[in-house]
């Protein structure tokens, strides 16, 4: 089973009881109604949507058309009355986790408190998966608490994924000449959908804060140097999304030539079938798996988001970064092939490769047996995976940012031994099994991420390169300067190696 595949089995499991509880309010027996009042005339039409305890949701809301590694359509406004109570389809993707899939996946949900009010900040979420695979369908990523906690409008988008919105065609057919970054250019699109409609909604689109986690806030970081995307949010929270990447335009090339190669028919005509079963190429950069992200093709993102430094178009945006403290802990179980019979003798062959970062690993190992003494191999290969291949890029961002004086503030979840998704349920409210310590910390975490939508602040110090200010959100949450300092002192001495390079 492949990373990505742990990672959605454990959001999904880790969230049945949300997801029954959604399932049961979308039943006729629940406290649920459809009337007039759940009507919303919009620039785009009329939708109706289902009332929830003190919100309204609407699901599966079309925002624009996919053309097939094109860039996508906007859509002209609908006739009638439309029904906004399902989900809308995920972006066609290898394991069949969410269902149903189709090409035809431009949607967004939306959560809104249902008393009168002057319009509300709007919070827009990007869902996770490595620019491949997932689904804001997740019941992790409900809205609701989220929006009637903290008198917000919660927006969360689909868009396409893996080839479908990230196969660089460009230099290889003419017609296709988005088709590297045609998944960037739906987020730019729903943004756009957003700011003309989301008013009718009880939202300020002057007041529109982008967050993501690990893939969606590594399109947030992209967006920060698209010019297609500049003033349409104003505000930016990147949760664990430390891939501060982009794949040059031969790399993406080389890329598309496997995934030609293996598909063996035209692109433009070949059966969505046919295009998933594709994705099975293998990369002839990296090995392993195609990678899939955004490209540097000098139409759509002219320059590489923080490479040499902070794009200049982003520095107006207020930014909070945060991570895990032991984020590869979900991509490494302890049944993980790589832990099993792990020990001192074996450990640095195995973790070199993982480190995503030219030292040598006999050095990284020593370094963490004299800081960490009472630290096993697996407790070793966990905090220095971490710090190398998952932590290093947010370093890089809150780092570039802080040179150019721009806003940047920096949060650590250490919570519960925090790993990768961890921090979703906690920021939605949604997290299942919630335990008294578990609903303090998702309150705490929560009104956190409300405070920066108000006023670009969370309520800590921006991060600086003296004190490295860095918000430990914990049982006892407190400031701390310089975080694992040895740790990031260490790989900070080597180049980062970027997964899109």
């Amino acid at each position: 089973m492949s990373a990505a595949e742990r990672l959605t089995r454990r959001a999904v499991v880790g969230s049945l009881a949300a997801a029954a509880a959604l399932a049961a309010s979308a039943t006729p027996a629940a406290a649920s109604r459809r009337s007039d009042d759940t009507i919303v005339t919009t620039r785009a039409g009329r939708f109706r949507g289902i009332a929830r305890g003190q919100t309204l949701c609407f699901r599966g809301i079309r925002y624009g058309r996919a053309l097939r590694f094109r860039a996508p359509e906007a859509l002209p406004a609908a006739n009638g009355i439309i029904d906004a109570l399902q989900f809308a389809p995920a972006c066609p993707q290898g394991p069949r986790t969410y269902l149903p899939q189709s090409e035809d996946c431009l949607a967004l949900n939306v959560w809104m408190p249902s008393r009168r009010a002057p319009p509300r900040p709007v919070l827009v979420y990007f869902h996770g998966g490595a620019y491949s695979t997932g689904s804001v369908a997740d019941p992790l990523n409900d809205g609701e608490r989220l929006a009637s906690t903290g008198n917000v409008v919660v927006v969360t988008v689909n868009h396409r994924l893996n080839a479908f919105g990230y196969l660089s065609l460009a230099r290889l057919d003419e017609r296709f000449p988005d088709s590297g970054n045609a998944g960037q250019l739906d987020l730019v699109l729903a943004l756009r959908w957003i700011r003309d409609n989301i008013e009718a909604f009880g939202g300020d689109p002057g007041s529109i804060t982008v967050f993501g986690q690990s893939g969606g806030g590594a399109k947030i970081a992209t967006l920060l140097a698209m010019p297609a995307a500049e003033g349409l949010f104003h505000r930016a929270i990147t949760m664990s999304g430390q891939q501060v990447t982009a794949s040059g335009p031969q790399n993406a090339t080389r890329r598309a030539e496997s995934f030609l190669a293996r598909l063996a028919a035209d692109p433009a005509t070949a059966t969505t079938e046919k295009l998933v079963a594709a994705l099975g190429a293998t990369d002839p950069i990296l090995g392993g798996g195609l990678y899939f992200g955004p490209v540097l093709d000098g139409r759509n993102l002219p320059r590489h988001p923080f490479f040499p430094d902070a794009a200049p178009q982003g520095l107006r945006i207020p930014l909070l970064l945060g991570n895990t403290v032991q984020e590869t802990r979900a991509f490494f179980p302890p049944d993980h092939r790589l832990l099993a019979d792990l020990d001192w003798s074996n450990l640095p062959g195995r973790l070199g490769p993982e480190l995503r970062v030219d030292i040598a690993p006999e050095r990284v190992v020593a370094a963490y047996r004299r800081w960490f003494p009472e630290y096993g191999p697996r407790e070793v290969f966990w905090s220095a995976t971490t710090a190398g291949r998952s932590w290093r890029g947010q370093i890089i961002e809150a780092e570039e940012r802080a040179r150019a004086g721009a806003p940047a503030f920096v949060y650590q979840l250490d919570f519960e031994a925090a790993q990768h998704t961890d921090d979703i349920g906690l920021a939605f409210g949604t997290t299942a099994d919630q335990s008294p310590a578990r609903a303090a910390m998702s309150s705490t975490l929560m009104q956190a991420f409300l405070r920066f939508a108000r006023t670009g602040n969370p309520g800590w110090p921006a991060y600086d390169l003296r004190e490295r200010a860095t918000m430990v959100f914990d049982t006892s949450s407190r400031v701390v300067s310089d975080p694992r300092g040895r740790e990031r002192e260490l790989f900070a001495q080597v180049p980062f190696i970027q997964s899109g390079t």
